[in-house]
C-alpha cells in the first residue's frame, strides 16, 4: 500500500465504512474524528488524499478545506457529506475541494473516484517538479534555485518561501498565511516573516530596496510577480 488516505469524520461508523472501502482498494488510511485533529495531523504528515465530512462538532469541513487551501496545502480532497443540496456541492468545490460525494454513497464509485484523483494528482506532480517564473528556475527535487542560470543559495525557510511563491505567482498572501505555510504554527510571528522576506529579497532582487519580484501589497501582505 503506497498511498494513504486521511479520513475525517466524527461518526465512528462512517469512519469504519470508509476505511473498509479504502482497504478494499489497496489503500491504507488514517482517521481523524474532527477537523481540528485533521489539521493538526496535516502539519506534520502528508497524505495522498483526504476524505472530509462537513457537519462535525467544532470546526466544520468547509472551514477545514478553506484553511488548508489558504495555507497552500494541495492534497486532493473529496468531501463526503450528508448535505446534498447543489449549493453545498458548489460551495465545497469553490473552497478548493476536488470532488463532492453525498451520503449514502456507492462504495465502488467512491473507490474509483479516490483512485482516479490520486492518479491525476501524481501525474500533475510529475509534470511540475521544476518551477519556472521569469529568470528563476527552482528544482523541487534538489531544492536548487537559479536566476538567469546562476545558483542562489537559500536557507531552509527561504527555500520554502520561494517555492511557495513560485507555485502561486500573482497571489497575495498575508503574513499569517505565510507563517502557517512555512513554519506550520498557528501562533503567528509576523516579525519573523518580515525578516525572512527581507533576507530573500536580498538574494533574489537586483535592487532589494526597489523589489521587482517579491512585492509588498500594502495592508494585505506579499505576492510574487513573475
Amino acid at each position: 500500500m503506497n498511498h494513504t488516505v486521511l479520513i475525517v469524520d466524527d461518526d465512528p461508523t462512517i469512519r469504519r465504512l470508509l476505511q473498509k472501502v479504502m482497504l478494499s482498494n489497496q489503500l491504507s488510511c488514517e482517521m481523524a474524528d474532527s477537523a481540528e485533529a485533521a489539521l493538526e495531523l496535516l502539519q506534520t504528515r502528508s497524505f495522498s488524499l483526504i476524505l472530509m465530512d462537513i457537519t462535525m462538532d467544532g470546526m466544520d469541513g468547509f472551514a477545514a478545506v478553506e484553511k488548508l487551501r489558504a495555507t497552500g496545502n494541495t492534497t486532493p480532497i473529496i468531501i463526503v457529506s450528508g448535505k446534498s443540496e447543489d449549493f453545498d456541492t458548489l460551495y465545497g468545490l469553490e473552497l478548493g475541494a476536488d470532488d463532492y460525494v453525498t451520503k449514502p454513497f456507492n462504495p465502488i464509485i467512491l473507490g474509483a473516484k479516490v483512485k482516479a484523483l490520486i492518479r491525476r494528482s501524481e501525474q500533475s506532480a510529475g509534470r511540475s517538479q521544476v518551477l519556472t517564473a521569469g529568470p528563476f528556475r527552482f528544482d523541487k527535487n534538489t531544492f536548487l534555485l537559479t536566476k538567469d542560470g546562476e545558483d542562489i543559495p537559500l536557507s531552509s525557510k527561504e527555500t520554502k518561501l520561494m517555492a511557495f511563491f513560485l507555485e502561486h505567482p500573482g497571489q497575495v498572501f498575508t503574513k499569517a498565511q505565510l507563517y502557517r505555510q512555512v513554519w506550520h504554527d498557528d501562533l503567528v510571528d509576523e516579525n519573523t516573516v518580515t525578516v525572512h522576506i527581507n533576507h530573500l529579497r536580498a538574494k533574489i532582487e537586483d535592487n532589494p530596496r526597489a523589489p521587482r519580484y517579491l512585492l509588498t501589497v500594502w495592508g494585505l501582505g506579499y505576492k510574487f510577480n513573475k
